[in-house]
């Protein structure tokens, strides 16, 4: 069988630190990634992961749809607009390009997969700097972000709680038991058709988890919380339920 095509787009970030013993200091540069835990839940299952990371995605997220298609799923995560709408031909160079959220928005109406998963830089977040607020991408998606930073901060930690009658959903399949805790999660508004599937508990406001949705052709989803620590705990990784949820979504994602 021929396995299904997954576009991770995100989840990696760069991080300078400065070290003082004394009189002397040096700095030091390290690159991190978020996508390990998910790439490792996918190896053996009927999809096959390509993962472009924050820093090369300004440059190498495709321009039209064609290229698009050789996927079946996009996955965004963690990753701001700005990225993908300053390539280095219009950043450096003043020079036009197409703008890759229109493309990513059209590829989904006609026919298309596409999902953001959460983090400080999905949505709005931190300090509103993901900027997906008012853009194509979230005309696609089945939720809208918030205009000002959208970020859930649960420290003592939350279950997820599914949403009464939803519990025989495919993407809920084979998913026992009560969750492991998350540490956060973005504020989102679920648009008038969408789905919701899971959420935090009302004590925590009741705000959305899982959400899925439809746009036009294509088929939506939104995980608010992350992937991969710190808003997603080694617990959470660990536990045989996270592998199974990636599976289901990108099963019910690609669904026809």
């Amino acid at each position: 069988m021929t396995k299904k095509k997954v576009l991770l787009v995100g989840e990696t970030w760069v991080s300078s630190a400065t070290h003082y013993k004394g009189f002397d200091q040096f700095g030091s540069v390290t690159f991190h990634s978020g996508a390990k835990a998910m790439i490792a839940a996918l190896e053996g299952s009927d999809f096959v992961l390509t993962h472009l990371p924050a820093h090369q995605a300004a440059e190498d997220l495709p321009f039209t749809k064609e290229d698009l298609n050789e996927y079946d799923v996009i996955l965004l995560s963690d990753i701001g607009a700005n990225t993908l709408l300053l390539h280095p031909d219009v950043w450096l160079h003043s020079k036009t390009v197409p703008n890759r959220l229109n493309v990513l928005r059209d590829w989904t109406a006609e026919g298309g997969a596409l999902a953001m998963f959460g983090g400080y830089f999905s949505f709005q977040g931190i300090d509103g700097k993901a900027r997906w607020h008012r853009t194509a991408v979230e005309q696609a998606l089945p939720v809208h972000c918030l205009p000002f930073d959208d970020r859930i901060e649960v420290p003592e930690g939350f279950h997820p709680q599914i949403v009464a009658g939803q519990s025989s959903h495919p993407i809920l399949d084979g998913i026992t038991g009560p969750w492991p805790y998350l540490l956060g999660a973005n504020e989102v508004i679920v648009k008038e058709g969408a789905t919701v599937l899971a959420r935090l508990p009302a004590e925590q406001g009741g705000y959305p988890l899982l959400v899925t949705g439809r746009y036009q052709k294509g088929r939506t989803l939104v995980w608010t919380s992350d992937i991969s620590p710190h808003w997603l705990p080694q617990s959470f990784i660990d536990w045989p339920g996270y592998k199974q949820l990636l599976i289901n979504m990108l099963n019910w994602l690609t669904a026809r």
